[in-house]
């Protein structure tokens, strides 16, 4: 089912006429991955080379991305990855609101046939998707729980290789992400079992003398 309506998202955008993007883009790049992908990677748009290819981070951002999945015994086969816009502005420019707005429907949509364990946003412009009032240098690498899901903003590659002291930074952002995928999981887990709990049988009441057991109490996760 997941991959069935990515593949019909993937579609529609490179129809899509939404906004004035598709005027100067060659093609749209709506996305790419597995549909069981545990991660999702959210960058801001189409370059140059993704406008060519057809696919997300293939540039020179791509190949440091892949670099950085490296370091986590990951490849991008394995993380799908997407951007906020799904065609290139022109000569690289932001995304403008009007644009963000009229991807933000193809994007939500992608996001829930995933139904990632973790999102990590690359760049200023999908943080906002995320977090709206927040600056970037405050909070990257910390992991909030929105919408139910794990949220990770980090700073985009190309910011990384056009500022090398943000390399490291974001190198070390990356060491995170297995943690923080571990208490995802965890964190589903609790709430299956708790689900279980409140389907089961009740248990029968403890025999005379015997001490009731204490109630388990949830840890706060993120």
């Amino acid at each position: 089912m997941a991959q069935a309506e990515l593949e019909v998202i993937a579609a529609q955008v490179r129809a899509c006429t939404k906004c004035k993007l598709h005027q100067a883009a060659k093609q749209g790049v709506p996305g790419e991955g597995p549909a069981k992908a545990e991660i999702m990677f959210i960058g801001e748009g189409p370059g140059f080379h993704e406008d060519q290819q057809g696919r997300p981070f293939v540039g020179a951002s791509g190949k440091f991305l892949e670099e950085l999945l490296a370091g986590l015994s990951l490849t991008r086969a394995e993380v799908f990855i997407a951007n906020v816009v799904k065609h290139r502005p022109p000569n690289n420019r932001d995304p403008e609101p009007d644009e963000i707005s009229a991807c933000a429907e193809f994007l939500n949509r992608q996001i829930a046939a995933l139904n990632p364990l973790v999102i990590v946003t690359l760049g200023r412009f999908s943080m906002a998707r995320f977090f709206p009032d927040a600056r970037i240098s405050s909070i990257h690498g910390q992991a909030k729980l929105i919408e139910g899901r794990v949220v990770v903003a980090m700073f985009h590659p190309a910011a990384a290789l056009h500022q090398q002291a943000l390399r490291q930074t974001l190198v070390d952002d990356f060491k995170k992400l297995p943690g923080y995928i571990a208490r995802a999981r965890a964190r589903l887990d609790t709430i299956a079992q708790q689900a279980a709990n409140k389907t089961a049988p009740p248990e029968a009441p403890p025999p005379p003398g015997r001490d009731e057991p204490d109630e388990p109490k949830q840890l706060s996760l993120f």
